[in-house]
């Protein structure tokens, strides 16, 4: 019961805090003259829970869990977080081909510097280099995206934004306790548990920054959250992590959980490459890989 709780009220602040934070992310992007899309790339996926998490369970000693921090993440947002929000409301999006090409290729050098087992402290430094020149090239390649609305006219954009991302925060919190309580007692192995369990939970709240601006109509601003924090995972993310403390993987990590990251972050572009969209019956697709990749990893730990 407190479990369900947790989760009902986490829920209730989610979905009240991604109004906000939109109502706060147009605001400040009229305000600036910056494009929404590339305020919105640039500045949601910079989550520092996921990156505190991702540290701490490395210096405890468990990489495995550390690495599910952003494999596991990568997956969720790319499966389950894309596919539960077009259930909700459908994604349109027509973006520059460009923006989804550098998504998709943007895990490609953690596949190179992880293939061995081992992300090192100079590999996580060029992984660094590599998410500020991703990210930089996405948002270029999406700043010329018309803005559909006017520059929002409700008043202290700003303190909307805060407060958005307040309530987004604590949501978060609630729903990852909620998971983790509901998890707690299996008994499952550090790798699975970050790579499910932990991701599921610190990213819950990206369900909502993707389903309010599609109920909106700014599926443009849905894909932005996606593909921003999908950069700062495979590679800001890994990078921090790993220049910590040099991250070493085992072997499920690497042969389970790293090609199921890249081949979701590939399955999700290639989808709105080709259609422009994702459907309610493309989200249940993706929700069901997302339930098989779950089904692996618990048979495979």
């Amino acid at each position: 019961m407190t479990a369900l709780a947790l989760l009902i009220a986490g829920i209730v602040l989610v979905v009240a805090g991604a109004e906000l934070l939109l109502d706060g992310l147009l605001g400040v992007a009229g305000r600036l003259g910056v494009s929404p899309f590339v305020l919105t790339v640039l500045f949601s996926g910079f989550e520092l829970e996921n990156l505190a998490a991702g540290i701490a369970a490395n210096a405890k000693g468990l990489p495995g869990a550390a690495a599910g921090t952003f494999l596991g993440g990568t997956t969720f947002l790319a499966l389950a977080v894309a596919g539960g929000g077009a259930l909700i409301a459908p994604i349109q999006a027509k973006l520059p081909r460009g923006v989804l090409a550098w998504t998709a290729v943007s895990p490609l050098p953690l596949v190179l510097v992880a293939v061995d087992g081992r992300i090192s402290r100079s590999e996580g430094a060029l992984l660094l280099i590599w998410s500020v020149i991703a990210l930089g090239a996405i948002a270029r390649r999406g700043r010329s995206l018309p803005d559909p609305q006017a520059p929002d006219a409700k008043r202290r954009p700003v303190m909307r934004l805060i407060a958005g991302l307040a309530m987004l925060t604590g949501g978060g919190v609630l729903l990852g306790d909620g998971i983790r309580r509901a998890v707690s007692q299996l008994g499952v192995s550090p790798s699975l548990l970050g790579n499910t369990a932990v991701a599921a939970s610190i990213e819950a709240e990206e369900l909502g920054r993707v389903a309010v601006p599609s109920r909106r109509g700014r599926g443009e601003l849905a894909v932005a959250n996606i593909a921003g924090t999908l950069v700062h995972f495979t590679a800001l993310n890994a990078g921090i992590i790993a220049l910590v403390k040099p991250l070493r993987l085992d072997a499920i990590s690497v042969h389970l959980h790293l090609p199921v990251a890249v081949g979701a972050t590939l399955a999700f572009c290639g989808l709105l490459a080709i259609t422009g969209q994702v459907t309610r019956r493309t989200g249940a697709v993706l929700c069901v890989l997302y339930l098989g990749y779950l089904a692996a990893a618990i048979t495979l730990s």
